[in-house]
């Protein structure tokens, strides 16, 4: 009160303080800091609820519906099992997206949490038809869901007339209203039919995301390691020639970071384990850890706010070749591996890294 005061007798005088500058003087209140801290925390439940849903509500939701047939709602219950039998093939027809769901506020808090940002190096044509390969896949791709499966970051913004459509295990489209969420966010099943379709009966202007590493380069991730599972992907490469779509590297830097993960030596039981359970389930069990909701000096679920930057690369011009022979395959993906590889040796420095890091292609 005196500093608003002192400053009010000095206007009074002729002099050139004013009130607002000695307001600007003044300490912090208290609210203030506690809207950052409510801010964080709800930064913090945006995230958790995302991990809580994609790794409980189909299980969840696949109990609830055998429950309710046992109960006097089952009426309710043969109406979406109806439902579901006559939609089934939707997912693989390019899905029921929504820009309501995309663009919910809860997805702009999961992208600040990080944060996670989204930078494009090349214009894309709306006439064309792309894939783009992200990289790393980390533990759960946070940096793909946020920036291909909502607008948090501005994808349709910044490539205008391009439809990004994510894609993941077929298993999560057999879950009741699970496959229902995860359609409202464009995302459709990987798998051959799903992505042709895409590219070939979707028109032009579509991106089909594919996490080329899959479960098996998620058992890799962890703090300061840049390694790709790619030296020997190359169906995606061969779906791109036989549909005439451009290649588009992608690479996150920092997706993995955010968690801390026992990495087993190739060989020993527990890495042969992981790889069985592997190919039973089609995810890698991970032995990881992240923080705890109210402090990040304890372990827990929630991942450590450390930055997710996705970097968009330049497309690759492919031709459509309906028989791709294999020396046509291998030849772009070399060329995709050499363009990946630039894609992180230019920005890496801007990002964290230093200029002796290499990536690693496995």
């Amino acid at each position: 009160m005196k500093t608003i005061l002192a400053a009010y007798s000095h206007v009074l005088k002729g002099t050139d303080s004013s009130i607002l500058s000695a307001l600007q003087d003044l300490p912090s209140t208290p609210w203030l800091a506690l809207r950052s801290k409510m801010e964080k925390h709800l930064q913090a439940i945006s995230v958790l609820q995302w991990l809580i849903t994609f790794l409980v509500m189909g299980a969840a939701c696949t109990v609830l519906l055998i429950y309710l047939f046992c109960t006097d709602l089952w009426v309710i219950a043969a109406m979406y099992t109806a439902w579901l039998v006559f939609d089934w093939n939707t997912p693989k027809q390019g899905g029921r997206r929504s820009a309501w769901v995309r663009n919910w506020t809860v997805w702009t808090y999961y992208r600040d949490y990080f944060p996670i940002r989204l930078i494009k190096t090349q214009n894309l044509l709306p006439s064309r038809n792309y894939i783009f390969g992200y990289h790393p896949h980390g533990i759960f791709s946070f940096g793909a869901f946020c920036n291909f499966g909502t607008e948090a970051t501005g994808f349709s913004k910044k490539f205008p007339g391009i439809k990004p459509s994510l894609v993941t295990l077929d298993g999560n489209f057999r879950m009741p209203v699970f496959r229902e969420y995860l359609m409202c966010g464009g995302i459709c099943p990987v798998n051959r039919n799903s992505i042709d379709y895409l590219l070939s009966q979707n028109g032009t202007g579509n991106a089909v995301v594919i996490v080329v590493g899959g479960a098996a380069e998620s058992l890799n991730c962890a703090p300061g390691i840049n390694s790709v599972t790619l030296k020997n992907r190359k169906g995606f490469v061969r779906l791109a020639l036989q549909q005439g779509s451009d290649l588009v590297p992608v690479y996150s830097f920092g997706e993995n970071n955010v968690y801390k993960q026992v990495i087993f030596e190739e060989g020993t039981w527990w890495r042969l384990a992981q790889k069985k359970l592997q190919k039973i389930l089609g995810f890698a069990p991970c032995l990881f850890h992240g923080c705890g909701f109210f402090s990040s000096d304890t372990w827990g679920m929630v991942p450590y706010n450390k930055p997710i930057t996705t970097v968009v690369g330049e497309p690759i011009t492919v031709p459509k070749i309906e028989q791709p022979p294999q020396d046509m395959v291998d030849l772009y993906h070399a060329m995709y591996i050499r363009s990946l590889g630039n894609l992180f040796d230019k920005h890496k420095t801007r990002f964290g890294l230093k200029e002796s890091d290499i990536l690693h292609i496995q």
